[in-house]
């Protein structure tokens, strides 16, 4: 179905090639995973598929890419539409519509298909991705995941044969993530959908995928058996993980494989987790705040406080009022009802480099907060307004990501890479309470690491206050210690991260599921508890 044939990619003014000499096949009916570090081609894969990648980005491209026989050299990516369907990595960037069911249609309209078809298969799409209460919703009222639901709808509204998707659950939760990607699976052995996907949270979609694409930072590319690529890369789950340090006979590609490969490791009591010594001080208050959208309630009668030295992170739902309660923190606008205070005052009246100095902000979109032709001049603009020494943000954003250039524009870095640059302008200011809206979207497991360990230096060692919002289990098990879990606008959990985490089988992480009953979270825990339980060392 998709043929890749010697081809080599570079975009102009770059001097790295993107690609060298890549040749694979994709078959019909075939979920093939691509995997990667940030920044380092995944995206630029998925697009010279349906031909954006030269026709719309310009570079020059050698070799030759077939899908279904047709050359994407010669056919432009209006002549592939009705072929392959593609969802790209922020899917705000696609819309083209106002409401979610006009979105649907748009494609459609767009090659003169009947009425009755188009009918038929918008309601077939909005019963198959859950979007049926919202397909009179404006587009620019949802949540990122409700986005990113009907993004993947317009897609296969079309029923192509070949699906392209850039990161698809990356906004998505544990069930909702699930829920779409079983519905691709099902897609391809039902119907022979041929689906190419690009993904960091490889614990979500390994289990899915037929063969992986795995590329290199050199520009060349393996594909291969999930277990074949896993055995030795750098880029995998925690259980494969957990399985490489405990020596268990395979890699395990589910919870369900390393969890019988471990039986002998949980039959004994656990050693009880020793609780971090609290800070009282409180620096954030939420107090009774409701808010609504119209006739909509996202958030009801919420009460909560906000420490020090806390790392806290929002979980819930799609659409739960995650984001709301951080807007209203932030003073974005002011609830319908109740008060907030950051360190005693109302942040709608915070201005300039108060304002700077008491909260750090990074939105779902940290492109938004980037206005500058190159990441140089974003860097020193960072650096005057927080009245730093010149190079000061360059060099805190060289710790979080060595690879990138100070002269590329920001809108041409990856997902992750624009993030690694926000945050770097955010931590440099030192603010007193860091917030930040789905913070691991298009980051790698190392870019990932590296997060947390600056998240916990910055709220443990300078005794500042961080609150994610986030669907990434992973990311919360490694980083947080508290856990708010909000439905529907309310507060449903508030307690310790062990303790909300492994009372939720959908949130849970991969690490607790294979370990449980005992309450470890992350492959180092797990090793830790192991040492400790059994006398023996679990890694050799």
């Amino acid at each position: 179905m998709i043929s890749f044939n010697n081809v080599s990619l570079i975009y102009p003014n770059s001097v790295k090639t993107i690609f060298e000499n890549l040749t694979f096949t994709i078959d019909e009916g075939e979920m093939v995973l691509v995997i990667g570090a940030t920044g380092s081609g995944k995206s630029s894969l998925l697009r010279l598929i349906n031909g954006l990648v030269p026709h719309h980005t310009g570079g020059i491209l050698a070799g030759d890419i077939t899908v279904n026989g047709l050359s994407t050299t010669t056919t432009k990516p209006g002549g592939l539409a009705h072929l392959i369907g593609i969802v790209g990595q922020n899917p705000a960037h696609g819309f083209v519509t106002d409401t979610v069911e006009d979105e649907l249609v748009f494609g459609m309209e767009a090659l003169n298909f009947a009425s009755e078809v188009m009918r038929k298969r918008v309601e077939e799409i909005l019963d198959l991705l859950s979007l049926t209460h919202l397909r009179t919703r404006s587009i620019s009222t949802l949540s990122g995941g409700e986005q990113q639901r009907v993004a993947i709808g317009s897609a296969l509204v079309m029923h192509p044969k070949v699906l392209v998707l850039d990161e698809p659950t990356s906004a998505l939760d544990p069930i909702a993530a699930e829920e779409v990607l079983s519905i691709l699976h099902r897609l391809v052995h039902d119907l022979g959908l041929t689906v190419v996907i690009s993904e960091h949270r490889l614990e979500r979609v390994i289990g899915f995928a037929d063969r992986i694409i795995a590329i290199s930072s050199d520009g060349s590319a393996v594909i291969d058996l999930p277990e074949q690529i896993l055995k030795d890369s750098p880029i995998a789950p925690p259980i494969v993980h957990l399985a490489r340090a405990l020596n268990l006979d395979s890699v395990g590609t589910s919870v369900r494989e390393v969890r019988r490969m471990t039986t002998h490791l949980r039959d004994f009591t656990p050693l009880e987790n020793i609780d971090r010594e609290i800070n009282e001080k409180i620096v954030v208050e939420v107090r009774k705040i409701s808010h609504l959208y119209g006739g909509k309630t996202a958030l009801r009668n919420i009460s909560l406080d906000f420490r020090a030295g806390e790392i806290t992170a929002i979980m819930g739902r799609n659409g739960a009022g995650k984001s709301t309660l951080f807007k209203s923190i932030v003073g974005y606008h002011s609830p319908s009802s109740g008060i907030v205070r950051v360190l005693g005052e109302d942040p709608i009246k915070l201005q300039g480099r108060v304002r700077l100095s008491r909260i750090g902000y990074i939105p779902q979109e940290p492109s938004d907060l980037l206005i500058h032709t190159s990441v140089a001049k974003e860097c020193s603009a960072s650096d005057r307004d927080n009245g730093l020494p010149e190079g000061a943000t360059t060099e805190f954003l060289s710790r979080l990501l060595p690879t990138v250039s100070p002269d590329s524009h920001p809108r041409d870095l990856s997902e992750g890479q624009r993030l690694s640059l926000v945050l770097a302008i955010i931590l440099c200011s030192a603010p007193d309470i860091l917030i930040m809206d789905e913070p691991t979207r298009g980051l790698d497991y190392q870019a990932k690491s590296i997060l947390v360990d600056t998240l916990i230096s910055y709220a443990r060692n300078l005794g500042k206050c961080v609150l994610l919002a986030t669907h990434d289990v992973e990311l919360v098990a490694e980083a947080a210690d508290r856990v708010v879990f909000i439905a529907d606008g309310d507060v449903v959990a508030d307690g310790r991260t062990i303790d909300v985490l492994l009372s939720s089988p959908a949130f849970a992480p991969q690490v607790a599921k294979v370990m449980s009953p005992a309450p470890w979270l992350t492959v180092k825990q797990a090793l830790k508890g192991i040492s400790a339980a059994t006398g023996e060392d679990s890694a050799q």
